[in-house]
This record gives structure tokens, sequence and C-alpha cells, in this order.
């Protein structure tokens, strides 16, 4: 095995284990990390496959979590968008986007009062129609922007292992047209596929120590760690934009 792959593989454990405990963020804590490490052009579809390979162990640990009737609104769209941010990811670059994206996650921090607040909007369940169609096509342009659902979930009472397993199931199915679109356009290729494998298998390692850990937080502390992530991956999305 290659150093390459072996440091993917514990940006995966890393980044999963972060992801779990604080529902999501994860994937865009990588997205500095393999700029930095590979190329910034495979970003996007480098971690969607690893994110791809890591799922679905999330997915049997949380599965009886899961809120279907989420699902069942946040899908269908999901899949559509996914599918356009992937055709349009080869030839169009909106790295402005995470300009706006960082501001909005950073600004949960005044909108639940660093988690003292257990609402910030009323979110109701058709809602998830259009998020899932925008957040999935922003994600296939940029590489990670899962921590843009939380607070869609939290105000739709989807907390602790119920967010976790529901974001999973929803990513996995998503993911299956996203990484179809990047390998059919030749977006990933390669020793790509390889790095993409270390960092899923580092992912799905970071899931059984993060589910153990998530046993031990309560709701008040599960969404006060929600917010720091959201904060965290805000600040990650504007440095590397502006420096």
């Amino acid at each position: 095995m290659e150093w390459t792959h072996l440091v993917l593989f514990f940006f995966g454990l890393g980044a999963f284990v972060i992801s779990t405990v604080s529902g999501g963020g994860g994937a865009l804590v990588l997205v500095p990390s393999i700029s930095f490490y590979l190329r910034t052009d495979v970003v996007a579809p480098l971690i969607h496959l690893g994110n791809f390979i890591g799922r679905p162990t999330r997915v049997i640990l949380f599965w009886s979590h899961v809120r279907w009737d989420v699902i069942k609104a946040y899908l269908p769209s999901a899949l559509v968008g996914g599918f356009l941010g992937a055709w349009l990811f080869a030839s169009m670059r909106m790295e402005w986007l995470q300009v706006v994206i960082g501001l909005f996650l950073i600004s949960t921090i005044f909108q639940y009062r660093w988690g003292k607040k257990k609402h910030s909007f009323k979110m109701k369940r058709w809602y998830f129609a259009p998020l899932g169609f925008f957040v999935c096509f922003l994600s296939s342009l940029i590489g990670a922007t899962g921590a843009v659902l939380n607070p869609f979930y939290l105000n739709y009472d989807v907390t602790k292992e119920s967010l976790i397993a529901t974001k999973s199931v929803n990513s996995f199915l998503v993911a299956i047209v996203q990484l179809s679109t990047y390998a059919f356009f030749g977006a990933i290729y390669g020793e790509y596929w390889g790095y993409g494998i270390a960092l899923g298998l580092g992912a799905a390692v970071g899931n059984f120590a993060g589910k153990h850990l998530l046993k031990k937080v309560s709701d008040k502390r599960f969404r006060q760690f929600v917010i720091i992530m959201m904060v965290i991956s805000g600040v990650v999305m504007l440095v590397k934009q502006l420096l």
C-alpha cells in the first residue's frame, strides 16, 4: 500500500468519526485536506467515492433510526440534482458558491444560540424536495455540502441517530448517480479509484467509533456539536476561497 492510500485511510477515519458525532460536516473537512494532498480537480469525485464506500456501514449501524418520511420527500429531486451537478462538474467551476454556503453555515451559531434553541424556523416535510435538488446539485460541483442540511433536519425534529441514519441513506443513493456520471464523463480515473477506496475503508472504520461515542451524547450536546461543526465547515470554505 502506498503512503497516499494510508494517509487517505486515516483522513476518512477521522472525518467519519467527526461527522457521526456532529451530524455531518466530515466531508467538508476533507475538502481542504485532499486539495492540499492531491489535485484540486479530483476533490469532489474522490470525496463522493469515499463516502459511497463508507456509507453502507453507517446505514447498517443506524438502520432502525431511518426517517423514511423524509427520504420519500428528499430523494427524487436529490437524484436529479446530483446527476445535473455531476454532469456539469467537468466543464464548470462555481467556487464562489462556497463563500455563500460558508456564510450560511457560520450564521447557524446565531440561529440556534449555541444549541440553546431547539428550533430556529418552522420546517415542513415538502421543503425537503427543493432542498434535495439544490444541495445535491451543489454537492456534485464542489464536493461536500452535507452540513447545509443539518439546520433543516434539526428544525424537523430529526436528531442524533435519526439524523445520521436518514442523511446516510439519502447520501448513499444519490452517490450512485453522482459516481456513475463522474465515471461516464471521465472525471474520476486511474489511481484515483484506489485513493477513493482507501478513503472509504477509513470511513467505514470511523463509523464504528463514531457510533460508540454518539451514545454518550445528549440531544442538547448533539445540537451544540452540530453547530460547532457547521461553523468550522463554513470557516474552512471561506478560508479556502479567500486565501
